[in-house]
């Protein structure tokens, strides 16, 4: 076989075409197919398997029983074959019955046969069929094998579609249902919008695959890329939310990918091996898809969703095909609907007319977030299979605080969703009136309210809504939407200027949380990279940064240097054991002596701090006191951790109560042993922003919450409103006599003394 994918692919695709252009039946056609394939990757079995009535039909085989085509059917998700079509994934392997999704049909003849290797054959974004290659030996096909299978799959779609062969539903139908239905995603960007259904992006077709001469197809593609560069250099040069910040870097970056010449060259390879600049663009973009698929890391994932994005761009420009309902116009309040959007894709719209996003995919630090939260637009993730579920111009009423979606509202839902955002807008006005107040409780006892951040914009909050500080500033951001390891200088920068903008109140910086389902590729080193069976309890965090304690170094000096002259609070995450603590604050305190000895400016004050987020900490808490400055309780980590829980399944969303005996018992305890010593201790996590549970923290005895901006305005109002001594004298009481409703005794409690809970 050629030692290339273009070739490689080439050597097939030449005899396919004469294939193609003869006159024979598409059956006929198919077992040519078959046999071409499996000559040229020197497999004994070759097969295709069609979609037909939902099963998946074998329809072709060189190698198989003959007796089995038309005979052998899997369901969707059976078998490998079931198992590819159902993930749109790519399969190879050296032991096919190894594979615990390996179903053996005895039609087939295929015990014979140890190596597997299947592709699916993709029409508009779902699998109509699979096309598989296997061989005796045990081994796995080479990369240069599965790309030409890849290009051959692409290929075969076009014929069979034509033919009719596979169910192919069209892409565009209107969703026959004309009800109300509720959906809920991933809260992403919080806030209410009411507009119509828009579609992102029509769906471009391709029509023909094959090229008749391939450097006019070249020439087609370089032209597209110069275009949509100039585009991307526009829309970046005119972002209207400022030059500097997190934004400003993540559409760098994206910048960055538009003129990545490696991408580019696979692009052109997939034209060397026979395909149009659209089928070859396309063919690109599936492999990134199946790239997707297979990526837990949520930072490459993101990253390979701003390459497709991209791909997208340049497919409807080499096309001519319709561009997206940016260039089209908006006409009216809309909700725009996508599986995922590229950062430079949402800067397009018409900010007036665009009310909020909700997307298929997407994640907290995809990039289309951070630039969405830039522009103040709400945007809800992860929303499954919502472009099947919505027509073009249907009314959406989105509400992401409580994660909740309707879509084709009855005039009762709208009318009261326009009441309940009208009522939200008044109660920011007078949270808003209430934002110079101080967070006094009506016996004067003084809580602490505080804001996490993570962005340079954050910090901006502060004065907004009045919070007294920043109680955790997560520095792994600057990380995530970096394309490579941030210098120090520009670290330092972004902390200076989230001090400067904090003026007189504390900002707390938590040192980088990175690692787990957070990894960077720029952190990998050998066996690294290995899959982690549980991210969460992996190598992350403090672990991480104690390992590789030139990150650290350089952090814990970019802090130092950007506090000159004021008091640095720095936390560490994730802390197990005090040893881990120790180590980690003698790292710090050597940067501070060397920084001295080269004369630079200071710090007034360090003061060090721990994050309490892994049980077995609580009971070392006697040790590690006494070497604290302050404790933050981590509830969100804490919880799925004593719990056994994770918070993001939503089988396990009912055990995940912060108002259980157990979690208010255990945080009872570190907070009783914390007043022991005399250590401050706080509370960062969406507990504390909860009016609810923040109350009951206030009775444990909390004196510091840590919460999003948009909770200050409600948690202050219920603050304002409660006696702490009579609140905590009731949580005793409660704890002592083991009660299982907390949730429900509490509310009762503050209904009685009307106390606002929002």
């Amino acid at each position: 076989m050629s030692s290339t994918p273009a070739a490689a692919a080439r050597q097939i695709l030449n005899h396919l075409q004469e294939v193609m252009a003869a006159r024979n039946s598409a059956q006929a056609k198919l077992n040519k197919v078959v046999d071409i394939i499996g000559k040229a990757l020197s497999s004994e079995v070759c097969s295709i398997y069609l979609v037909r009535e939902g099963l998946l039909e074998l329809f072709a085989t060189r190698g198989l029983n003959q007796d089995a085509v038309h005979v052998t059917r899997m369901a969707m998700g059976e078998g490998l074959v079931g198992l590819i079509a159902t993930n749109v994934e790519t399969l190879n392997l050296d032991e096919a019955a190894s594979h615990p999704d390996y179903s053996y049909r005895p039609e087939t003849g295929e015990e014979l046969f140890h190596s597997f290797a299947g592709v699916p054959i993709v029409r508009r974004e779902r699998a109509i069929g699979v096309l598989c290659v296997q061989h005796v030996e045990p081994r796995r096909y080479d990369e240069v094998e599965i790309e030409a299978l890849q290009t051959v799959a692409m290929v075969l779609s076009e014929l069979i579609a034509n033919a009719e062969l596979a169910d192919d539903g069209p892409a565009d139908a209107r969703v026959q249902d004309t009800g109300t239905i509720m959906l809920q995603g991933l809260q992403l960007v919080m806030g209410m919008a009411r507009g119509h259904a828009v579609f992102h992006q029509p769906r471009v077709h391709i029509e023909h695959t094959v090229a008749e001469d391939t450097e006019a197809e070249r020439q087609r593609v370089i032209s597209a890329f110069t275009k949509m560069r100039e585009q991307i250099d526009r829309m970046t040069g005119t972002a209207e939310f400022g030059t500097e910040g997190e934004h400003q870097e993540v559409l760098e970056t994206y910048k960055m990918f538009a003129y990545d010449e490696g991408w580019a060259r696979r692009i052109n390879e997939a034209i060397d091996s026979g395909l149009t600049a659209e089928a070859a663009i396309e063919r690109v973009q599936q492999r990134t898809r199946m790239r997707m698929r297979q990526i837990d890391d949520p930072l490459l994932s993101d990253r390979m969703h701003d390459l497709e994005d991209l791909a997208n761009r340049l497919l409807r420009i080499v096309s001519g095909q319709l561009g997206t309902a940016a260039q089209m116009g908006l006409r009216q309040d809309a909700i725009l609907i996508a599986r995922n959007l590229g950062p430079a894709e949402l800067l397009e719209y018409d900010r007036r007319r665009l009310k909020g996003v909700i997307l298929e995919e997407g994640s907290l630090t995809a990039h289309v977030t951070i630039v969405a939260r830039a522009m103040g637009v709400p945007v809800l993730g992860r929303v499954r299979e919502i472009r099947h579920k919505v027509n073009e111009g249907d009314l959406i009423l989105m509400d992401v605080v409580s994660n909740s979606l309707l879509i084709r509202p009855t005039p009762d839902m709208d009318e009261a969703f326009e009441n309940r955002l009208h009522v939200t807008q008044k109660r920011r006005a007078e949270f808003a009136a209430m934002r110079d107040l101080p967070s006094v409780t009506t016996d004067g006892q003084r809580i602490e309210l505080m804001v996490n951040a993570g962005l340079r914009e954050d910090a901006q909050a502060l004065d907004v809504v009045g919070a007294d500080g920043i109680g955790l500033f997560r520095t792994e951001f600057q990380f995530l939407v970096s394309a490579t390891l941030p210098q120090r200088e520009k670290q330092q920068r972004l902390y200076k200027d989230v001090l400067d903008a904090a003026g007189d109140r504390p900002v707390i910086f938590r040192t980088v949380d990175i690692g787990g389902d957070k990894a960077l590729p720029y952190m990998t080193r050998d066996g690294d990279e290995e899959l982690e069976d549980n991210p969460a309890m992996g190598w992350r965090a403090l672990r991480l940064a104690l390992d590789r304690d030139g990150l650290m170094k350089a952090q814990a000096r970019a802090l130092l240097e950007a506090s000159a002259g004021k008091v640095l609070n720095i936390m560490f995450p994730m802390v197990s054991e005090p040893w881990e603590y120790e180590q980690a604050r003698a790292l710090v305190e050597h940067q501070r002596e060397w920084l001295l000895s080269q004369r630079k400016k200071l710090p007034t004050a360090v003061r060090y701090g721990a994050m309490l987020e892994v049980p077995a900490l609580a009971e070392v808490l006697d040790i590690l006191l006494p070497k604290l400055d302050f404790l933050s309780i981590g509830t969100n980590d804490l919880t799925q951790f004593l719990f056994a829980a994770d918070r993001a399944h939503p089988k396990l969303a009912e055990r995940y109560d912060w108002l259980s005996v157990a979690i208010l018992r255990f945080l009872d305890r570190v907070v009783r042993t914390c007043e022991a010593y005399e250590c401050p201790v706080g509370v960062c996590g969406e507990m504390g922003g909860r009016t609810l549970e923040a109350m009951a923290l206030i009775g444990l005895g909390v004196r510091r919450l840590s919460i999003t901006p948009a909770s200050v305005g409600p948690v202050k109002a219920m603050i304002r409103g409660v006696d702490a001594s009579e609140l905590r004298a009731l949580m005793r009481s409660l704890l002592d006599n083991g009660a299982v409703d907390f949730r429900a005794r509490l509310t009762a409690w503050a209904t009685e003394r009307e106390i606002e809970l929002n």
